[in-house]
Parts: structure tokens; sequence; C-alpha cells
């Protein structure tokens, strides 16, 4: 991982744990794997554990790592970490995807929550003098509809249902049975229904091939005036010209902590309109929250050791529905 994320997400009473069951690289293997300095720490490894700014793990790397039994991410995807490769050589893989959950949920709770409340459009007026009650009582957006049941998109659903604000929540994924949705909480639909019935959409699917431009321009019209969307997911999945064009109509409201392409470029319309928020991917694990991806990561390493089953493990099959 990168040195300077190393030194945020394995801090040293993190490390102290790693050295009390493994002999730990005296040095952070950082930017290219091929080095004859990397090539030489990855000759003896048989974990690796991986974060931010790391590499693939190419044939050409994992060549150099022959005895290399375990990758443990200290971060939430892998997609753009594991090949083949790492499959083919039976490498046991983890990920701290669970770690990093938390964050995203609580940030697209508040989203909802701001979304509810007309808080962006409110708080852009407030210059203009303090508005009135009925400007300040928020948008008619209690249905919530959720697109995915992803393992964020669940503790979103439990979270709303937990709330005592009263949301109502549609639930579209191709992967969930009716029964399976009302069991999470939810109303099963499909794609147009939820659009039509939802005052506040959030996104929580993978990105596939099957799910680029999910929300796109006809699916964003059925959203009913004063909506808005949210989307902590992958920003391909929302059609980010159609969706700029309902925001600076003022019709739907936005709230894109992820967005296509990424960073949006400069003057782009989404960032100069007063009812849409975007923030540059901070919704996962960010400043203090960082520790608990290494925490999770030591964790495993030492179940691992121990021959503890992992808590994180992935297997090649489940990346095709993973973000």
């Amino acid at each position: 991982m990168g040195a300077e994320v190393a030194d945020r997400v394995l801090v040293p009473d993190l490390r102290e744990r790693l050295t009390a069951c493994v002999s730990l690289a005296p040095t952070v293997l950082s930017g290219p794997l091929t080095t004859p300095e990397s090539r030489a720490v990855l000759a003896g490894t048989e974990i690796l554990v991986t974060g931010w700014e790391c590499p693939p793990l190419t044939p050409e790397v994992l060549a150099f790592a022959p005895r290399l039994r375990a990758v443990v991410h200290a971060a939430g995807s892998v997609k753009q970490l594991v090949t083949e490769a790492v499959w083919e050589r039976d490498i046991v893989v983890s990920s701290a995807a669970d770690a990093n959950a938390g964050p995203v949920v609580a940030f697209t709770v508040a989203a909802i929550t701001f979304a509810a409340k007309g808080a962006l459009r409110t708080a852009a007026g407030y210059a203009a003098g303090w508005p009135p009650f009925a400007e300040r009582t928020g948008a008619d957006a209690r249905t919530v509809g959720v697109i995915g049941a992803s393992r964020i998109g669940r503790r979103v659903i439990a979270a709303l249902r937990a709330s005592d604000a009263g949301y109502e929540v549609l639930l579209t994924d191709p992967y969930v049975t009716p029964a399976g949705a009302r069991a999470l909480g939810a109303e099963p639909v499909g794609l147009p229904e939820l659009c039509a019935r939802s005052g506040i959409v959030t996104v929580h699917a993978p990105q596939l091939p099957e799910t680029i431009g999910l929300l796109g321009e006809a699916m964003l019209k059925l959203i009913p005036d004063g909506g808005a969307v949210i989307n902590t997911a992958r920003g391909a999945l929302v059609d980010t010209e159609a969706l700029a064009r309902e925001c600076a109509a003022g019709r739907l409201d936005a709230f894109l902590d992820v967005t296509d392409p990424e960073p949006l470029p400069a003057g782009h319309t989404l960032l100069g309109l007063p009812n849409v928020l975007v923030t540059p991917h901070i919704a996962g694990a960010q400043g203090s929250e960082v520790r608990r991806l290494g925490e999770y990561a030591v964790a495993e390493v030492e179940r691992y050791v121990s021959g503890a089953p992992l808590c994180g493990r992935l297997h090649a099959r489940d990346l095709p529905r993973l973000a």
C-alpha cells in the first residue's frame, strides 16, 4: 500500500499486534511491486497485507512471490487488485469491506435525512433571509427506494427501518426474492416503479456491464418533482449528464459521493448547483475511521495464522456481484 496510507491504516500498536503473530517485513512496499527491492521482500512473503494504492497482483508480480498464501486487503473492493492469477494459485483473499461499510451507511443515512428535510434548497436560500415555516418543513420524501441489497444496501434498509422517521422502503435487486426483500423490511418492486414512487432514490448496486447507466434519463424522469438521488456506490451507475439536466432544472436534488467521470472536470454543471452536494469519494473510512480497516486486517491475519475461519474471505465467484 502507499506509505502514507500505511502510516494511517497500520498505526504502531497494530503493527505490534502483527509482530506478535508473524515476522513482519521492516519496510512497507509502496509503488511498483516489480522493483528489485520489492522482489526481494516478495520472495519470502507468505501473507501480503494490502491497501489503497497497491498495484494489481499480476502473474508477473506473483512470480516473484512463490510462497504467497494469503492476501489480506485493508480496504474495500479487491476488483482492481486481485487478478485471475491469484485465484489460479488458490491464494486466500480477504477484504475489510465490512469495516468500510459502516461509514458508508452512516453517510448515506445522513444524506437521506438531509434530502427528506430539503436541506440543500433551504440552505441555498438562507442568505436571502429566514425562510417561512412552509419552506422549512422539508420535502414529501418519506418513501426511499434502495437500488441493490448489497452489504451496504442491506444495512441502509435496516437503519431506515429502525428509524422513527416513518420511512417506507422499496427495494429492487434481481438477486433477492420477494420474500427475501420483505424479510429485510422492504417492499420488492421493479426499477421503474421504485423510481416513480420514491421521493429519495439511493444507489447501492455493484458496477457490472448490466448496471452501467442503470439510472438513465428515462428512470430519472420517473422520480417525482422535488425528489433526490443519492449515490455512494459507483458513479457509472447514474447517467451524469441526464442527472445534471434534472438538477439544473430544479426538479431533482442530488447527493453524490461518486461520479462518472471521477473526478468531475472543473466547471461541470453539477459542481455549481445549489441543490447538489458532490463530495470526493469520502463516504468510506476517512480520518480516524481509517484505523478500523487496519484493525480488521490485523484481526484477519491473526485468525489466519491460528487456523480460524476468516470473516472477510472472498472467492472468485463472489466478485461479479461485489463493488
